[in-house]
């Protein structure tokens, strides 16, 4: 019966994904043509919104499912018109979805640093790409020494791509480990902390290094299950049963706007160290709130 729910659930979100993205993908030819700036913004406007009805459908079937409690601290203040950097902890699958869950409709639509290669994602891909996700090719150290001149095309082409929000309010979320935490790779890789992996500057610079002047806000969000993490299919079958959520809002300062992370050795290393700091707080946060010391 585990398995059964599990597999109702999937395909109702199957279902609702192929209903959403057949308007989605049409207002994306749309723009493709546009010949107006004015006219790509609005469309991309009326694309979030179906984003978001895609996202709170989700939501809800998952809701039917899962009797879910929700420990959100630190909505207070957020807005819907307003440029956000979101850097969190990254465990599960499952924290995307919490993620897209809670700030729905509560700050502007989610977007993710996406690999290159999941444009071809069946259906997901298409809809990142007409959303404006950025999509990043990363060269491998061994590629750049076999063609020099590809080195820092990576960057620029993410640079263009995070160009693309000056226009209309967005979040840019950034998972900073880069990976989602194992306490395998918290010990091959040396890791400072108990329940996080090293934060991973580069993301974070390059969108502060982008959009600097437009960010309103750092969003500092630390997600916990107490329960300890689930799984996607977990999801789906109906093991969700509580998750910690914690929003620390974080200003955007003029020194982290005004610095080049690639190019000033003191920029880079006063960037590290800044970095350091909030993981620290958060890796002592996430200790409290599985002990119950934190309420």
């Amino acid at each position: 019966m585990r398995n059964l729910q599990g597999l109702l659930t999937l395909t109702a979100c199957t279902v609702n994904t192929v209903i959403w993205a057949t308007p989605l993908f049409l207002l994306a030819l749309v723009k493709l043509v546009m010949p107006l700036k004015s006219g790509r913004t609005s469309i991309t406007r009326w694309l979030m919104v179906l984003g978001e009805a895609w996202v709170g459908t989700n939501s809800r079937i998952f809701s039917l499912g899962n009797s879910t409690t929700w420990d959100v601290r630190g909505f207070a203040g957020l807005s819907r018109d307003k440029w956000y950097l979101l850097m969190a902890n990254h465990q599960t699958w499952v924290d995307i979805v919490a993620l897209q869950t809670i700030f729905n409709r509560r700050i502007p639509f989610l977007k993710f640093f996406i690999k290159q290669e999941l444009v071809w994602f069946p259906f997901l891909g298409a809809a990142w790409w007409a959303m404006d996700m950025p999509f990043m090719t990363r060269y491998t150290k061994s590629y750049l020494e076999a063609h020099p001149e590809k080195k820092g095309k990576d960057l620029e082409a993410t640079r263009r791509a995070c160009r693309k929000f000056r226009d209309t309010p967005t979040t840019v979320i950034n998972f900073v480990e880069g990976t989602r935490f194992t306490e395998e790779k918290r010990v091959s890789r040396g890791s400072p902390y108990s329940h996080l992996l090293k934060p991973r500057a580069g993301g974070v610079a390059l969108a502060i290094s982008s959009l600097g002047d437009r960010f309103d806000t750092v969003l500092d969000v630390t997600v916990a299950y107490p329960g300890g993490p689930i799984s996607f299919w977990d999801l789906m079958c109906g093991d969700f049963s509580h998750i910690v959520i914690d929003i620390r809002k974080r200003p955007v300062d003029a020194w982290l706007r005004d610095g080049d992370y690639e190019n000033e050795r003191v920029y880079r290393a006063a960037f590290h160290r800044w970095l350091s700091e909030i993981w620290r707080d958060k890796d002592d946060r996430i200790a409290r709130i599985l002990s119950g010391t934190e309420t």
